[in-house]
């Protein structure tokens, strides 16, 4: 999960912010029951991969960002926002995802060029899972390192290569749904079906349905309009996909949902009759 700072503004200023971040995270995981798997603390954003046991995420990060925000106001005697609004999470398969995006969160500092190595960045959990500092006790690298080996000096060292190895490829070219990293049958099985739909991105609700280019291709027939929009695409979604105005895209609806284009109601041209009306 993301959190960044209010109008991009800074969440740490310096060095005794980072401090009192950390502590009120391990606050946060403690309370919380959660287990910390990797962590990145930058200037103006946070980053954390955390397992949840209870569903409890939302209100562990309220507390977490609630009461940060009053630590780091306190103490210059300052009000207003500290982060920008609402948190953002992805749901994320541990055995298929969760090794990628802890090189990920990591390799943040390197990315936005703070330092060269990620074990030159002192708060990220880079270091401690290498064993080069203590590890803090809200941080668990047991998983983490077992993908690696069964013993723990030789676990770390591959832990490094995977690491330095990066990759090309972006965890988030995989994102369905905007929040979930999964197998179809992961995403099945936690896509909220009790909840308002009116709390629920309708991109969240529906990440299993095909893509517009699968079922319209682009040249596409009355038919598979008509599934489109089964399957809860947007008129203007179509049009923009083939081209055209939304209104275009209504019109060929409207014919097609006309009885004239329901056979049973077309004359049979062998019996020399037609429907009256």
């Amino acid at each position: 999960m993301t959190a960044r700072g209010n109008a991009k503004g800074r969440i740490a200023r310096d060095e005794d912010d980072f401090r009192t971040l950390l502590a009120t995270l391990a606050q946060a995981v403690e309370r919380h029951g959660w287990l910390c798997h990797a962590y990145c603390l930058v200037g103006n954003h946070f980053h954390l991969l955390v397992e949840t046991p209870e569903p409890n995420l939302s209100h562990g990060m309220a507390y977490l960002n609630s009461l940060y925000a009053q630590r780091f106001n306190r103490r210059d005697g300052r009000v207003g926002h500290v982060f920008q609004g609402r948190f953002h999470a992805v749901l994320l398969e541990r055995e298929a995802h969760l090794m990628e995006l802890s090189r990920y969160v990591v390799l943040n500092p390197v990315r936005a060029g703070m330092c060269t190595a990620p074990g030159e960045w002192p708060w990220s959990s880079y270091q401690a899972t290498t064993g080069e500092v203590p590890r803090p006790v809200f941080l668990t690298v047991d998983w983490l390192l077992e993908q690696f080996g069964t013993e723990t000096a030789q676990a770390r060292e591959e832990y490094r290569r995977f690491i330095a190895a990066s990759s090309p490829a972006r965890p988030w070219d995989d994102l369905r749904g905007q929040i979930y990293l999964g197998t179809e049958s992961f995403i099945a099985e936690h896509v909220p079906i009790r909840a308002n739909p009116r709390e629920i991105a309708r991109a969240q609700r529906e990440p299993l349905r095909p893509s517009l280019a699968k079922i319209l291709g682009t040249a596409a027939s009355g038919s598979r309009l008509l599934e489109a929009r089964s399957h809860g695409y947007r008129l203007r979604e179509i049009g923009e996909h083939l081209g055209v105005h939304h209104v275009t895209v209504r019109r060929r609806l409207r014919r097609l949902e006309r009885p004239q284009h329901c056979s049973i109601l077309r004359p049979d041209p062998d019996s020399g009759a037609g429907v009256r009306s």
